[in-house]
């Protein structure tokens, strides 16, 4: 992927949730939520602290976050429905989570 996001910008790709219940029901596509955990891609440089000085972000490439429902905005890059965020609309980081291949 070429793309740089700017500032305290990140490019999420969604991670597909499971598409059965605990009951083992198959959830149709058609009613599905859209996922809000995602794959750090890609990360800008930092947002500039009132200092003047670029405050260096929290996440990385590779992190597995959670973000809120209406997060972001989604573009397709490279054919890939991705999305771009600030890293403040992040809520946190899933440790330990498996990376899919």
């Amino acid at each position: 992927m070429k793309f740089r996001p700017l500032h305290d910008r990140v490019v999420v790709k969604r991670v597909e949730e499971d598409t059965k219940t605990a009951g083992g029901i198959i959830i149709p596509e058609t009613a599905q939520e859209k996922p809000s955990q995602g794959e750090i891609l890609a990360v800008g440089p930092g947002a500039r602290g009132e200092d003047g000085k670029i405050v260096a972000l929290d996440v990385k490439v590779g992190d597995r976050v959670i973000f809120g429902k209406w997060s972001g905005t989604e573009v397709k890059i490279d054919g890939q429905d991705l999305l771009i965020m600030k890293e403040s609309d992040i809520l946190g980081i899933v440790e330990g989570a498996k990376k899919k291949a």
